[in-house]
């Protein structure tokens, strides 16, 4: 990972320190900031994982880097604590320079992680088109969105995919659905039922179309912008071109894959046997979709599935290795399912679906910001429960009020900065509110090169809050406007601004300047 300069210049004094005392290999400083800051600006632990490299203990290898580190004048204080902890008291220089470098970067400051840029897709969503999307689906869409925004901001070339099923016994059904409803009759019993049944009847032509029409539209609201779309009825027409250069056999009327041979713990099925239609199946359908993906030239594709999905994971990577691709070109994304509460309930029914609450009625009542805020502020292995009312509040209780909030405060002070211009030049002690403000910008780089390795975009909302409340604090404490230090403050202001717009980008979420 890249680290900001105000950290290298840093760490690289102190890895030359380490030279000098014998260590060699791969030699990386990493600098953290101590939950005391009585500890320190920053601390590390490099003197722990060199001491057995050095035949020393932690303690001495910490105290020797201490007597010949040269940070020049960066450095207040360096000490030795602990077991071997180096830490780091910078002075103000350091915070002028971190700034310095905040302000040039603006708005892609932290951006470019990537160490070489490569062709990624993302396919989210990808629900059939029986039925406008649901709030699982939301965050389906939420998730891989967000995944595919950090992958842009890393420095890789995105496109978002939607694969869904036009043919088979659940389309048959849904086009019988509609259907009935147009001769005035119920829909089948195993058939769709709701308002938007009865919506679609009464337009003319393929209600496929009109759903596909529809769920466009709503991803589009969501801020999800669709760059393709895979029709399975397309695909399938490569399948028996496909099935000579897979390793297959027939039992029991059926043609199988032997997954079994490329790591899979069992075999499946790809044609059914005549007395059950002898049509493909779903994995057939998996293996026609990933090939044409990695044909396609992405050098990674990711795959956006609910939980239920788990045990898919293995099966698409053994088609793969099955079809002589790398393995590790393909990766699937796990998330849990989503529960809406309303006044203290579980919310379930939906006005035009019937069953579950559907993304558009989810966005008439709590917005898109919170609904793209409150679908990814959590990690994708657990549950999220999104309470309506306090989603839909206009205040600092409600998570992304609070920081669109500071966003538009600082909005509001650069607009009445008048000529005032924004500056790193510091001609004073930096308060602790100051250095806490600039600490934490400075680990923003850290804090979204780890989002993007993880797919983790949890950790994008949790930093902003953090960095919200680190603001507030340095704001009420602290004069900007016509203060001594006017111009080094609104550089911080201009620098905070600049990255809680970031932060909410890469969540969907939009950073407005009046509130």
């Amino acid at each position: 990972m890249r680290s900001p300069a105000a950290l290298r210049r840093l760490a690289e004094p102190i890895e030359a320190a380490a030279r000098g005392l014998g260590a060699d290999g791969e030699l990386e400083v990493v600098l953290e900031r101590p939950s005391d800051p009585a500890h320190g600006d920053f601390a590390t632990t490099v003197a722990m994982r060199l001491a057995a490299g050095l035949r020393r203990s932690p303690r001495e290898v910490a105290e020797q880097l201490a007597e010949h580190v040269e940070l020049g004048d960066l450095d207040r204080l360096h000490e030795v604590a602990g077991p071997g902890f180096l830490n780091l008291r910078v002075t103000a220089a350091w915070y002028g320079s971190a700034l310095a470098e905040l302000l040039a970067a603006d708005d892609r400051y932290g951006s470019g992680s990537a160490e070489a840029s490569e062709r990624v897709q993302v396919e989210l969503v990808s629900a059939n088109p029986t039925g406008p999307i649901h709030v699982g689906g939301a965050r389906n869409g939420a998730y891989g969105d967000a995944v595919a925004r950090l992958f842009e901001f890393a420095g890789h070339t995105v496109e978002r995919e939607y694969y869904y099923n036009d043919a088979g016994r659940q389309m048959e059904r849904f086009r019988a659905s509609v259907d009935a409803v147009r001769r005035g009759e119920a829909p089948p019993e195993d058939g769709y039922h709701g308002a938007y049944i009865a919506e679609l009847a009464t337009l003319p032509g393929d209600p496929v179309q009109e759903m596909l029409a529809q769920i466009e539209a709503s991803l589009e609201r969501f801020r999800i912008h669709v760059d393709s779309w895979a029709l399975q009825s397309e695909l399938e027409r490569e399948l028996p071109e496909l099935l000579e250069r897979l390793d297959t056999y027939e039992a029991d009327g059926a043609v199988w894959l032997r997954a079994t041979a490329h790591g899979a713990d069992k075999d499946y099925v790809l044609i059914r046997s005549a007395e059950r239609g002898g049509l493909p199946t779903y994995e057939a359908a998996d293996v026609v979709y990933l090939r044409d993906k990695l044909e396609r030239g992405f050098d990674r594709v990711i795959y956006v599935l609910g939980a239920d999905h788990h045990g898919h994971m293995q099966y698409l990577k053994t088609i793969a290795s099955a079809l002589g691709y790398d393995p590790d070109r393909v990766e699937v994304l796990i998330y849990q399912l989503v529960h809406l509460i309303e006044h203290g309930a579980a919310k379930r029914a939906s006005k035009r679906r019937g069953d579950v609450v559907d993304l558009d009625e989810l966005l008439d009542q709590i917005g898109v910001d919170a609904a793209r805020w409150y679908l990814v502020n959590r990690g994708p292995d657990q549950t999220i429960d999104i309470d309506v009312d306090l989603a839909r509040e206009t205040s600092e209780k409600n998570q992304v009020y609070y920081v669109q909030y500071a966003h538009a405060r600082i909005a509001g002070i650069l607009r009445n900065a008048g000529a005032a211009q924004p500056s790193a030049e510091l001609a004073h002690e930096p308060s602790s509110e100051e250095r806490g403000l600039l600490k934490r910008l400075v680990d923003f780089p850290a804090v979204v090169a780890e989002a993007t390795a993880r797919r983790g975009p949890h950790a994008i909302p949790v930093y902003a809050i953090r960095l919200a409340d680190d603001f507030h604090r340095f704001y009420h404490g602290h004069r900007v406007l016509g203060s001594a230090e006017e111009g080094f403050r609104l550089g911080l202001c201009r620098a905070t601004q600049a990255v809680i717009a970031r932060c909410l980008d890469l969540v969907g979420v939009e950073a407005p300047d009046r509130m």
